[in-house]
């Protein structure tokens, strides 16, 4: 790891890093999604390879808390129905790395938030959301199950970008906005924790990003309780709508990059 970064950042890039810890507080109590953003800026000051693991543990942090918030909404059903999935995901992701650049990652994935964005937007105004998420017993909604798991675990692996395609499976199975919070607060800390092993393998995580990791974190605890008092102001289908242009907006940050 380019552990110079990390030791010489301006007031300005700290800054930056902070409130993009920050945001990824609010983005787990609140609009998940969001955290697209902070992706974009660990990236930008931070060297791309590098960020990935300063990244992680910032994230697990977020997930934490969002577990101690929603942990009595989660939909545990649905989470078994994900995991075997994403696994295939994260092995497919894994052998996409072998082959593509940063290029062909970053177009591939903002392509697929932004095809999954339109999707929901279409079922979105063919019917309204159930009160319970019924349809993932079904065989369609198993069929939905796998394939947004494979994304999942594929964005996740390449980019810690997850988020927007788990986001984009909830909304579209009918899941309102506790459940929605809870399910996806257990997803992203088993799937992150699960990581940990890998990006210290790989030399992303080490004692000196470990550090900056314990200064950032304490950015990411107001963040959550900002998103928590905001979450219990925002109407569900408001709810819908921020999370949406949320992933239309990493999609295209990650075209535009």
């Amino acid at each position: 790891m380019d552990t110079m970064t990390l030791w010489h950042l301006t007031g300005w890039e700290f800054a930056a890093l902070a409130f993009a810890a920050l945001l990824v507080g609010f983005s787990k109590t609140a609009v998940s999604g969001a955290n697209t953003v902070s992706l974009a800026i660990f990236a930008a000051v931070l060297p791309a390879r590098a960020s990935t693991g300063i990244l992680l543990p910032v994230l697990i942090a977020g997930d934490v808390l969002a577990v101690l918030t929603y942990r009595r909404h989660a939909h545990w059903p649905t989470l078994w129905r994900l995991f075997p999935a994403v696994g295939v995901g994260v092995v497919v992701g894994t052998l996409f790395l072998v082959w593509a650049d940063d290029a062909v990652v970053r177009t591939s994935i903002g392509v697929i938030l932004l095809f999954m964005a339109g999707v929901t937007v279409w079922r979105r105004r063919r019917a309204d959301a159930a009160e319970q998420p019924d349809e993932v017993t079904s065989r369609t909604g198993r069929a939905k199950a796998r394939s947004y798991g494979v994304l999942g675990g594929f964005t996740t692996m390449v980019a810690n970008a997850g988020g927007p395609v788990m986001s984009m499976y909830l909304l579209s199975a009918g899941f309102r906005k506790l459940g929605f919070l809870g399910t996806s607060a257990f997803f992203f800390l088993i799937v992150n924790v699960s990581k940990l092993p890998f990006s210290a393998g790989l030399g992303l995580i080490d004692g000196h990003s470990l550090l900056l990791d314990a200064v950032l974190v304490v950015f990411v605890v107001p963040g959550a309780f900002l998103g928590k008092w905001a979450v219990n102001r925002i109407n569900q289908r408001l709810f819908e709508r921020l999370v949406i242009a949320a992933t239309v907006v990493g999609g295209l940050q990650l075209l535009l990059a």
